[in-house]
This record gives structure tokens, C-alpha cells and sequence, in this order.
């Protein structure tokens, strides 16, 4: 299929005809769509994943631990380290905004080399060229906050490292991934220091998450290189639709009240909390995305203003893709943000950084219904939040 909108429309089609079984692995891909095109909320609603599986656990009460801003303390923790590995969920874009703001920070710290998993060796050129394209990697790498992490790792002298296994069984993936990243990047360059942005329990620092006792991506890579990681999870403590009795989170969010990616660091010592502390160094608290068409996390903080778009960018044609590309990049580059007109008569906004653009709006047939070129102007002081 051609584009991201065609196998959206391709799933809506087949998810009724599937067994529960299948319609379960069917959802997962349904949502990261929803996310790539960019409808945050609905790929929450759609794959209300909850891998909050851990053993009870007492949460940290507040005469104890303090909340606490997470790229400050992964940054803290990552002073003299040489491996940090991250962890996302792949249709949850808000687990991505932590990486993009750790990326000056870590190379700041010197940091060489990024990894990202949903990059691929299909694209030679990408380091030359300075931003990702469709065939840059796989189809989450077509969600723009994953592009655009590329890209500012690509503008910050980061050495961008592809390291995705094809082998047919988990095991094997986990293992080939770990040699990729030693041999890549760890095994002949001493003063090598790696960042990886993953997935899920491949950041696990021990067995249990995958499986049986299928040995995940860090458990390998420490085992080939010597190297202890600071494992940094973010797939536990945030949004995952509407689940009744969620109460660990929601305890979490009524103690603490965070706002953006957060931590909790206890008030004596400044050690950061895990409720799963033999596989993860640090575990994120992400806030819930609020009610709004589009989540508000989408600000960054503050470095992205709206620019409101509506359903008439498209006609009677839908559904539509309406999506903004810096103006120096291609046609096939991955785009600033987009969205995705499902029904007539809705507006909506864009969230985009200070800079010339290139909008576009085309249907699943590849059609483009209009094109036109903007400026996004600075961002007054008063009017960046944080």
C-alpha cells in the first residue's frame, strides 16, 4: 500500500473479519497508524494497552519523594555513563518527548552515537541529506515526533545508528539487536557513549517482561560489552484510555500532579524511584493527555505554537491527511506534524516550531487537494509555557 491513510483504511476494513486473537495484533497495528497520522487520543482509545504487570508494590508517598523533572535527572544519572537505553510504546507518540529533549543534553554530556530501533539500513544517504524519509526506516518512524528526533539527533552531531533484527524468532531478535549495537558502535570505539531510544521490555535489565526466559536487548548488550545501562522506562506510568480501577496511576497523578515527563526522587538522597527497580534504573510518570482534540503535550513545553486547519483543507474528500514539512525538505520527508480528518466540518490544529513550511492535504488515493507555503513566526516569551 502506498501510504500511511491506505492501511489505515486497509485495518478499518479487516478488523471485523479477524478472530479475537488475531484482532488483538490487528488493534497494536491499528493504533500505531492512528499515532503516525497523527490522532494521538484515538490510538490510546484504540490499544488501551496496560502493562502495569508488576508485582504490588507500596507507591512513594510525598513526605518522602518529591516530583522532579525527568531530563534533569536522567541527565544527572548519565553523567559517566557510556549506556543509556530508553524505552517506548509504539503508539504512544507522548513517550517520545522525553528523548527529543534529552538529546542536546546527553550529546551535551558526550554522548556520540544514537539508536534508534525503528531505523533501518535502507537508507545510506540519511546522514548526508540531515532528515528522515519515508524509506528511512519502518512505518512508526512516519509518526513526526519520531522524525523528528532523527533530526535533531542528525543537527546535533550525533552519529545516528540503525541496529533493527529480522530474525524470525524473539530471542533471536533480542540477541542480534544487542550484537548490532556492540558491534556498531561499542566494540571498537573506547570512548564511544551510546544512546538508544527501543522499545518496550527491550530496555529490561532482566528476564520476565518477554516471556519465559527470553534474554532482552540490554541483558545481551551488558553481557557483550561489560557495560551497565542506565535503563530509563516510559511505558508504565502514563495514559492508556479509559481503564476503570487504574488506581496506581491515578494515585500517582492525585499525590504528584505532573505536567510534563517527571520523575520522583526521594527528598533524603535524590535517588530515583522504579516500582521495578531489577529492570528499570528510572521509571517516568507521563500526565494524561487531557481532553482536547489534539493532547496538549504536543507544545513541547512551549516550542510549538498552533496553526489551526480544518476539514475544508480537503474538500468533500475524505478521510484526508493535512500535514506540514519544513520548506528546505523534500516531498517524501517525514513531516513536522499532521493530522487526520475523519468526518466534514472539524477543525483542528498543528504544532509546529518557529520556521517556513510547506502544507499539504491529500486523500488515501495520493491526491493532494491543496498546497500551500507558511511561516511560523517566533515565539514570544510570554506566550512559551513550560
Amino acid at each position: 500500500m502506498r501510504n500511511d491513510l491506505q492501511r489505515h483504511q486497509y485495518l478499518v476494513g479487516l478488523l471485523p473479519q479477524l478472530s479475537t486473537t488475531d484482532r488483538i495484533t490487528a488493534l497494536q497495528l491499528y493504533a500505531a497508524l492512528d499515532n503516525e497520522l497523527g490522532l494521538y487520543n484515538e490510538a490510546l482509545r484504540d490499544f488501551p494497552f496496560n502493562n502495569r504487570n508488576a508485582p504490588h508494590v507500596d507507591l512513594p508517598q510525598p513526605d518522602q519523594w518529591q516530583l522532579a523533572d525527568a531530563a534533569d535527572v536522567v541527565t544527572r544519572l548519565a553523567h559517566g555513563r557510556r549506556l543509556v537505553l530508553i524505552n517506548e510504546a509504539h503508539h504512544d507518540a507522548h513517550t517520545r518527548e522525553l528523548t527529543l529533549e534529552l538529546l542536546p543534553r546527553l550529546r551535551a554530556e558526550g554522548f556520540t552515537h544514537f539508536a534508534a530501533e525503528a531505523l533501518t539500513d535502507d537508507d545510506p544517504d540519511l546522514a548526508q541529506r540531515g532528515y528522515p524519509v519515508n524509506r528511512t526506516g519502518s512505518e512508526y518512524l512516519h509518526e513526526p515526533l519520531y522524525g523528528q528526533i532523527i533530526r535533531r539527533a542528525l543537527q546535533l552531531g550525533f552519529i545516528v545508528v540503525p541496529y533493527e533484527s529480522e530474525a524470525p524468532s524473539l530471542s533471536a531478535r533480542e540477541a542480534e539487536q544487542a550484537r548490532n549495537l556492540y558491534r556498531r558502535v561499542l566494540r571498537d570505539n573506547p570512548g564511544a557513549r551510546l544512546f538508544v531510544h527501543g522499545g518496550y521490555a527491550h530496555i529490561d535489565k532482566a528476564a520476565g517482561n518477554l516471556g519465559g526466559q527470553v534474554q532482552p536487548m540490554a541483558v545481551v548488550l551488558k553481557q557483550l560489552s561489560g557495560i551497565d545501562p542506565l535503563t530509563v522506562d516510559q511505558s508504565r506510568w502514563r495514559d492508556i484510555g479509559d481503564l476503570a480501577g487504574d488506581d496506581a496511576y491515578t494515585h500517582l497523578l492525585s499525590a504528584y500532579s505532573p505536567q510534563r515527563p517527571s520523575v520522583l526522587v526521594r527528598r533524603d538522597t535524590g535517588a530515583a524511584w522504579s516500582s521495578d527497580p531489577l529492570r528499570h534504573d528510572v521509571e517516568v510518570i507521563l500526565p494524561p493527555a487531557g481532553n482536547q482534540r489534539r493532547p496538549r503535550w504536543l507544545d513541547l513545553g512551549g516550542q510549538r505554537s498552533t496553526r489551526p486547519i480544518s476539514s475544508d483543507l480537503c474538500g468533500r474528500h475524505l478521510p484526508c491527511v493535512v500535514e506540514a514539512r519544513f520548506s528546505n525538505e523534500s516531498e517524501d520527508a517525514i513531516a513536522a506534524d499532521r493530522y487526520t480528518f475523519l468526518r466534514p466540518d472539524i477543525t483542528a490544529s498543528l504544532y509546529l516550531w518557529p520556521g517556513d513550511y510547506r502544507l499539504t492535504a491529500w486523500s488515501a488515493d495520493g491526491h493532494v487537494w491543496t498546497r500551500r507555503d507558511f511561516t511560523v513566526p517566533p515565539i514570544h516569551p510570554d506566550e512559551a509555557g513550560h
